[in-house]
């Protein structure tokens, strides 16, 4: 069985992500859909709650927490024949709780909303994705705000094409491809302007070739210098459903909340974006 967890914390974000979720779920034979909430407990002082004692207050609080993640699990029972469950725990730690849930919980995918257009909306809104991704716990779907697209049929994978062996977890490049089998489009953006594709080049896209050949992947080398911008020409052109991606230092995830023109791929786009670390 596929396992995809999306985190809930009731806001649109999550909401749509969850939606996305189960549309991609419809491509998937066997998958399941897990609808994750923590919630923070309770801190009680030397006066007790007028409302009950310390149990009863955090039975409560889950039951509610259980009831709305269920109104969502309705509305995804409307798009996807995929089984959906709801899980509600109780803790501090959101990031600690939900690894250790993805550990032992064989989770394929995380698929989590993010969206905020200033600087302090992406602190406190694309921060949890940023820190999942960063954890690399399990490829990460990031799905931003009003996003158009309900298929992962169409994949745009990015590279750099230098030292794939060491940079690309290709085992887990195949187990996600394999769920969806589909058109592949690998894409390199050359944003300094080489006069010609260099002999390293040849030899590390040929590796990735035969790695992949089973998905038929059709490459890409893109001259241009500004990289948001041809990415999002790409994906335009080529009705790009999903963008794949190798968070490394440097990258443009692990900068994503910087200002810097980077941040308009995962903050202005309206494809979701797999992290997938080496």
């Amino acid at each position: 069985m596929n396992n995809f967890i999306v985190p809930i914390d009731f806001s649109d974000a999550s909401k749509n992500a969850a939606r996305y979720a189960a549309h991609i779920a419809n491509l998937v034979p066997d998958a399941h859909i897990i609808l994750y909430n923590v919630f923070d407990t309770l801190e009680y002082g030397s006066d007790s709650s007028p409302l009950g004692t310390e149990g009863e207050e955090d039975a409560g609080r889950k039951a509610i927490v259980e009831l709305a993640l269920a109104s969502v699990q309705t509305e995804l029972s409307g798009i996807t024949g995929a089984s959906i469950s709801c899980v509600a725990e109780e803790a501090h730690d959101f990031l600690d709780t939900l690894e250790n849930y993805v550990k032992w919980n064989n989770i394929q995918l995380i698929i989590m909303g993010i969206t905020g257009s200033t600087r302090l909306e992406q602190v406190f809104m694309g921060s949890n994705a940023l820190n999942i991704v960063k954890r690399a716990i399990a490829p990460v779907i990031i799905v931003p705000p009003d996003t158009h697209s309900q298929s992962a049929r169409n994949v745009l994978m990015l590279t750099d094409f230098k030292d794939i062996e060491n940079t690309i977890p290709i085992g887990t490049v195949k187990s996600l491809l394999g769920m969806f089998n589909p058109r592949l489009h690998i894409v390199n953006v050359d944003h300094e302007h080489y006069v010609q594709v260099t002999e390293e080049y040849k030899a590390e896209r040929l590796k990735l070739e035969e790695k992949l050949a089973a998905f038929k992947p059709e490459f890409y080398f893109i001259r241009l210098f500004d990289f948001v911008e041809a990415v999002n020409q790409f994906v335009a052109d080529n009705h790009i459903d999903l963008i794949l991606t190798f968070p490394r230092k440097h990258s443009f995830l692990s900068n994503v909340f910087k200002t810097t023109s980077t941040s308009k791929l995962a903050y202005h786009s309206h494809v979701p974006i797999v992290a997938l670390n080496a």
